[in-house]
């Protein structure tokens, strides 16, 4: 069995407050709110490519229907497990079955496997629906013990379950007092049960998915005081591990963080918006007191998903700065060829709404100037990011200065920065800079 990272990390956040360490975890449990749309479009796939699948010629073409199918959907997991760069991989509890409990896809891997535990009806999100519109009403399809060993009922004279010993749990408070207390008396009925059977959670706040009465620059302080009073309640042994809840901005993101150094709070990512909305807003959480991210359709619409998450990694290990990784990004889907969803100047754009700190609904649009990771000194919008080439008769870039990574120091095979006496990086002595152009060579040998 190997050492999950998620673990390491929690111990280490625990342990040190200082420490920049960031959990981050891909949300591929789409398939318990949207169906067939779940998987997502057909634009990615692994490198494995297309799976079998039975279409009439005479309704429509595989092409015209445009959604992966599961099996697609199991490789592309597949393949960011095998990755490594995420902490969690969630998983609807059925997908959880066939990889975690049948497969052993997480036996020798850092990654932890986790499955979504409940799903109330906010997430209900047939087509030609209108459960998404109506109140959020607690439900659970599976138990505990499905997740933990894909039967009804495990044998509990052992602590080592096949499944995830892990489970999201979600709630929604409506601001309604009967519909938020059926809510609670859910949770708490889940809680009790985990507990004795030894299962962690972590528990993830929507904001009410329907007019609760309360202004939109309020929801923040609304949600904060529900989670503080619902968990002063709990116990440390039936505590969730971590939050996951919307960003509603800096000041509400530190209010909630200060209130109890113990309690680790985590955002999620909501629409798959822009590039940009991604990047910023995993780097602005990070900043003021989120220690986790998870994120879902922002993955998994991504052009390259496993380019994408490498961007998140870099983002969160303070690497790069949001725009630099976007032009780091659209630099990999160049070299590979691939057509990104929209243009550069158009992927720097800030158009989520809950990256609007002012609280309103307006579309921010933030322009990048004098980017070290632009073409030259002053580079705009419209100049991609390119990597040093390897200098003539080495794997290694040619140098480059403090002023930006095309800026190439003398010699064909002078490193880009400092190196140990066994020719390996010495991230210790780099500078910013340094790191910006070894990150962005690297990228570009191995996505290129």
């Amino acid at each position: 069995m190997s050492v999950k990272s998620l673990d390491a990390k929690l111990a280490e956040i625990r342990r040190d407050r200082a420490s920049r360490a960031f959990i981050l975890a891909d949300a591929k449990d789409a398939d318990m709110a949207f169906g067939v749309r779940a998987p997502g479009p057909r634009t990615y796939l692994s490198a494995r490519g297309a799976r079998p699948a039975q279409f009439s010629p005479e309704v429509w073409t595989r092409e015209e229907f445009g959604y992966r199918n599961l099996p697609e959907f199991l490789d592309i997991i597949r393949e960011v497990v095998h990755q490594g760069l995420v902490d969690i991989m969630l998983m609807s509890p059925y997908v959880n079955d066939l990889l975690t409990i049948k497969e052993g896809l997480f036996r020798h891997s850092p990654v932890t496997p986790a499955a979504r535990a409940n799903d109330t009806t906010d997430i209900w999100a047939a087509r030609h629906g209108s459960y998404t519109r109506e109140p959020a009403l607690p439900f659970r399809s599976a138990s505990i013990d499905h997740i933990q060993c894909g039967r009804i009922e495990c044998d509990r004279s052992t602590e080592d379950f096949p499944g995830a010993n892990l489970g999201l749990y979600s709630v929604t408070w409506v601001n309604d007092v009967e519909r938020d207390r059926l809510t609670l008396e859910a949770y708490k009925a889940f809680r009790e049960e985990a507990e004795r059977k030894k299962f962690r959670h972590f528990l993830e706040v929507f904001d009410p998915n329907v007019d609760s009465g309360i202004p939109p620059e309020k929801l923040g302080e609304f949600i904060n005081d529900n989670i503080l009073r619902t968990l002063a309640g709990v116990p440390e042994a039936g505590r969730p591990l971590f939050l996951k809840i919307v960003y509603h901005g800096p000041r509400a993101l530190e209010e909630l963080c200060q209130y109890d150094p113990n309690m680790v709070v985590g955002i999620l990512g909501g629409g798959a918006g822009t590039t940009y909305d991604a990047f910023k807003l995993i780097h602005d959480a990070q900043k003021y007191g989120a220690r986790v991210a998870l994120f879902g359709r922002k993955i998994n619409h991504a052009e390259h998903q496993l380019a994408f998450i490498e961007m998140l990694r870099l983002i969160s290990d303070g690497h790069l700065a949001p725009e630099e990784a976007v032009r780091a990004y659209h630099g990999v889907l160049q070299a590979k060829g691939i057509k990104p969803h929209r243009p550069l100047e158009k992927d720097l754009e800030l158009t989520d709404p809950v990256m609007s700190y002012g609280g309103g609904r307006t579309r921010a649009v933030v322009e990048v100037r004098h980017n070290p990771l632009a073409a030259g000194a002053g580079g705009s919008l419209k100049s991609e990011t390119r990597s040093p080439k390897p200098a003539p008769g080495t794997d290694k870039p040619a140098g480059v200065s403090a002023s930006g990574p095309r800026h190439r120091t003398p010699g064909p095979s002078a490193p880009a920065w400092p190196t140990r006496a066994d020719g390996s990086p010495d991230f210790a002595r780099m500078t910013s800079a340094q790191r910006l152009a070894y990150d962005a060579w690297r990228l570009k040998r191995k996505f290129g």
